[in-house]
């Protein structure tokens, strides 16, 4: 038997956990961060030393993200 492990998120996570909650594959958030996302708003370098450089760890803000998810276009049938 399987062990169930319930998470309630905070509001900025790990990619690792934005990917099971959103579905979202690593090269889809390395995209957006790089074409559609804002530094502060979706994402934000951070580091023990709090003094975050361009290539340190990201965490990502789940909501903003839900919220760009929700505000595509949809495709044209």
């Amino acid at each position: 038997m399987e062990n169930v492990i319930q998470i309630v998120p905070n509001k900025w996570v790990t990619e690792k956990l934005l990917i099971a909650l959103t579905g979202l594959k690593p090269g889809t958030i390395e995209r957006a961060r790089k074409k559609a996302w804002l530094m502060g708003r979706e994402y934000k370098h951070i580091s023990p030393e709090n003094e975050p450089r361009h290539n340190s760890e990201c965490m990502y803000n789940r909501k903003a993200i839900d919220a760009w998810i929700a505000g595509q276009k949809h495709p044209a049938s």
